[in-house]
């Protein structure tokens, strides 16, 4: 983050806005120093600013640095939708990336998250994704969770899914929260932690 300073906190977000290219709304901020004058004279106050346009370009340089320290060459596009930084990445052997079951790109998507938001102290939603694998998985896992809760819904006997991660279990309970008679609970600790999938009567 870059840090600015002036006599108020108004002067010091116009300043950092018209640096930024940004409207003053579309900044973030923390306040590091303020230190009060006599008489308001020599009044000063040092700020952390930020925009969203900085976290995306964070993130890109992030994962440009960290591919060129293994000899990737990897096409990086950051776009921000709603609330959430989506990086779609591309390289000659995605699978690398990727990994088995999609392991190294869900811990590569849990390191770029963390430095994200310790750097910015904000908490983030990034979805780090390689040739839309995320995204089709998305479809694939929602499609399973579908057909086992349209089976719950007719024997009304539970069912448990297989371990997923944390990112494809939130798209799940999102996926089946409007079902009437579904509710969907997390159980387990760590890999081992899946969704079940029950059959409530007063849920309509």
């Amino acid at each position: 983050m870059d840090v600015f300073s002036a006599k108020t906190l108004e002067d010091l977000l116009s300043k950092a806005a018209e640096e930024k290219k940004v409207t003053v709304d579309d900044l973030q901020y923390f306040v590091i120093e303020e230190k009060k004058g006599f008489l308001g004279l020599g009044n000063q106050v040092s700020a952390e600013v930020y925009s969203l346009n900085d976290v995306s370009e964070f993130i890109a340089n992030y994962l440009e640095k960290f591919f060129k320290g293994l000899n990737l060459a990897v096409d990086i596009v950051v776009t921000k939708e709603n609330d959430i930084f989506r990086v779609m990445l591309n390289a000659e052997n995605n699978a690398i990336i990727i990994g088995k079951n999609g392991q190294t790109l869900q811990a590569l998507n849990t390191v770029v998250k963390g430095a994200t938001n310790s750097t910015f102290k904000h908490r983030f939603r990034i979805l780090v994704d390689i040739n839309n694998y995320k995204t089709d998985r998305y479809d694939k896992v929602k499609a399973i969770a579908y057909r086992v809760a349209t089976s719950v819904q007719k024997t009304r006997i539970s069912a448990v899914l297989d371990p997923i991660p944390n990112d494809e279990r939130r798209v799940i309970h999102n996926y089946l929260s409007e079902l009437p008679h579904i509710r969907t609970e997390s159980e387990g600790e760590g890999r081992a932690r899946r969704i079940r999938i029950i059959y409530d009567e007063d849920k309509k």
